[in-house]
């Protein structure tokens, strides 16, 4: 199924389609609007989504089939190991709620870049200096763990590296 999805999504189109629909563009004409794509392009790119079971229409337009990607990423979730382990590597690296250094270990220090990927919030755009604010409560080297954070897809940013938001970590749902 996940193999599915991202052979949906490799295609630029439908990656711009499915984008719109996220942003809350529901109809042909708003999709079409927001990508700069043709009509027929959106059109080919809808048919090949709701067929895949990406996307769903209804009569209010096209949505999302949430659903669809959370039963995907739990199939494809690699085993998790000992729970206790994420909880003993944050009180290696973290006290009273500070980094006290970065994890040379990849996996560590996914475990400790998630930990600081939840004191951004969803949806939000973040300057780099709100960024650096945030991280600053934390580490003093915030450089270090913006570029960890970006580099490991838990933020994103906008070309001009002006503009960051949460693109990763574990979420409560």
């Amino acid at each position: 199924m996940a193999i599915d999805l991202v052979g949906l999504l490799a295609d630029g189109d439908r990656l711009r389609v499915v984008a719109a629909v996220v942003l809350g563009h529901e109809t042909l004409d708003a999709i079409t609007a927001a990508t700069g794509l043709g009509t027929r392009q959106v059109g080919t790119a809808l048919t090949k989504l709701v067929d895949g079971g990406l996307l769903v229409e209804d009569k209010h337009g096209f949505h999302l089939q949430e659903h669809e990607i959370r039963l995907a990423a739990r199939e494809n979730r690699p085993p998790q190991g000992d729970p206790e382990e994420p909880n003993a590597v944050l009180r290696a690296f973290v006290k009273e709620g500070r980094l006290t250094s970065i994890p040379a270990s990849l996996a560590k220090r996914r475990v400790v870049l998630d930990f600081l990927a939840q004191d951004f919030e969803p949806g939000k755009r973040y300057s780099e200096k709100q960024v650096n604010l945030v991280l600053g409560k934390r580490f003093a080297d915030t450089a270090a763990l913006r570029r960890y954070l970006v580099d490991e897809g838990f933020l994103e940013r906008e070309g001009g590296g002006g503009r960051y938001w949460r693109a990763g970590g574990t979420y409560d749902v």
